[in-house]
């Protein structure tokens, strides 16, 4: 839809009692779902849980006014959520930025030389014992007497 339609449809819209107001939104959706070209963009959960509410007080026979109250209330109070779920996202996306910024740090960061380490030296091994050398007695075979 232009723009100068929309425009058009909205100042005509600002003109009628909430009445005739609920009554032309059940002919608009009544003709989205007949002939939209295209499908219309989707509520996010808060919007779809005041159109939730909106929808059961207009079943239940609430007057408009009635509702349109609520509803101001509820748009109040959406906005407070929206304003928090904003500063939820601000804070969230802070943190993941100085993560990415302490990952990129570390990561340029070159490491130090370490220098390997040696496992402790022990003490050479002393060469086996040879056996003692043979003695004179010894040599001549014979013993003395």
């Amino acid at each position: 839809m232009n723009s100068t339609l929309r425009d058009r449809i909205v100042r005509t819209l600002e003109s009628l009692p909430d009445e005739r107001g609920y009554q032309l939104l059940d002919y608009v959706e009544f003709l989205e779902s007949k002939y939209a070209e295209r499908t219309s963009q989707s509520p996010n959960a808060l919007q779809r849980f005041a159109e939730g509410v909106e929808d059961t007080l207009r079943a239940g026979r609430v007057s408009a006014s009635t509702i349109a109250e609520t509803m101001g209330l509820m748009n109040k109070a959406m906005g407070v959520l929206s304003g928090v779920a904003a500063a939820g996202k601000s804070v969230a996306s802070d943190v993941v930025d100085a993560a990415q910024r302490n990952v990129a740090r570390v990561t340029t960061e070159r490491p130090t030389a370490v220098p390997p380490t040696t496992p402790p030296t022990s003490p050479p091994a002393s060469p086996p014992a040879s056996p003692p050398a043979p003695t004179d007695a010894d040599s001549s075979g014979g013993t003395t007497t």
